[in-house]
C-alpha cells in the first residue's frame, strides 16, 4: 500500500508541474542572413510577424540603418523603430546592412534591385512592394533606393531625411508614392530647408507628401522610437487610401 500511494503521489507531483508551467505566445522571428547580391556580400535581418504563415503575403518594410549603415545600425533601428511594432501588426521587415561600407545613396545602391527580387522570391510580400524608411543617412537613402527603383516601393520614410542630389526626374520617380518626412525641432543640420522644399516639389506634383517638425526633438527622435513607433506603421497603413495622382 506504501508502495502504491508514493507512486500516486509522484503522478500527482508531475501532474501539478505540468499545470503550472506558463503557457508560451507564440513569438515572432528574426533572421540574419548573409548573401552575394549585385557582386557584394550583403548581411541583413529579417523580422517576421507574430504567428508568421510562409503561405500568406504580408505587408514589407525596408529599413535602412542611420551613420555607418553596419550590422550594429540595423540592430538599432530595429530596437528602437520597427521590431516590436511589426510583429503586432503583421508586417516583415527587412533591414540590410551596407555592403563593404558603401552607404545605399552611393556604390552601396548597386545591390538594388537584385536585393529586392531575392526577399520577394523568399517571402510572400503584399503586391510584392515594400514601403522603405529609415533615419539620418538611412532616411537620406530610402529617397535615394526609391527613386531609382520605383515599382518596389509604396511609400518613402524619411525621420529625417532628403533626396541625395536631387533632380526633377529624381522626385518625380516618387511622385505616386506617400512619402512622410519628419525633423526635429532642434536638429542643428541642413535637414529642415532641404525637407521642406522636397515636401512642396512632391505636392505640386500630386504626391501625398507630408513634412512634419517634431516638437522639442534634436537629430535622434525619440517620438518615433519606442512606444511612439507607430506612428511610422500608422503612415505605412495610409497608404491604402492612395498615394499619388
Amino acid at each position: 500500500m506504501r508502495r502504491q500511494n508514493s507512486k500516486w503521489m509522484l503522478l500527482a507531483a508531475a501532474m501539478a508541474s505540468i499545470v503550472i508551467l506558463p503557457i508560451q505566445p507564440l513569438q515572432a522571428e528574426v533572421l540574419e542572413k548573409m548573401n552575394k547580391v549585385g557582386g557584394a556580400t550583403v548581411q541583413y535581418k529579417i523580422v517576421l510577424p507574430s504567428s508568421y504563415d510562409p503561405a500568406r503575403a504580408y505587408p514589407a518594410v525596408l529599413a535602412l540603418g542611420g551613420g555607418p549603415q553596419t550590422m550594429n545600425t540595423v540592430d538599432n533601428i530595429l530596437n528602437r523603430n520597427f521590431r516590436t511594432e511589426a510583429e503586432k501588426r503583421g508586417y516583415i521587415v527587412v533591414a540590410p546592412a551596407a555592403p563593404d561600407g558603401e552607404l545605399f545613396f552611393d556604390e552601396g545602391a548597386r545591390i538594388f534591385p537584385e536585393f529586392l527580387k531575392m526577399i520577394l522570391a523568399d517571402y510572400k510580400i503584399q503586391d510584392n512592394k515594400f514601403h522603405i524608411a529609415g533615419p539620418s543617412n538611412g532616411g537620406i537613402a530610402a529617397f535615394h533606393v526609391a527613386a531609382a527603383n520605383p515599382q518596389y516601393f509604396l511609400s518613402v520614410t524619411a525621420f529625417p531625411g532628403y533626396m541625395w542630389k536631387p533632380s526633377a526626374a529624381k522626385l518625380q520617380a516618387i511622385s505616386n508614392m506617400c512619402v512622410f518626412m519628419y525633423v526635429g525641432e532642434f536638429d542643428p543640420y541642413m535637414w529642415h530647408g532641404e525637407m521642406k522644399t522636397e515636401a512642396a516639389i512632391l505636392r505640386a506634383y500630386g504626391a501625398v507628401a507630408r513634412y512634419t517638425v517634431e516638437e522639442g526633438q534634436p537629430h535622434r527622435l525619440e517620438t518615433l522610437a519606442g512606444a511612439n513607433a507607430g506612428r511610422l506603421f500608422d503612415g505605412f497603413e495610409e497608404t491604402g487610401k492612395g498615394c499619388g495622382k
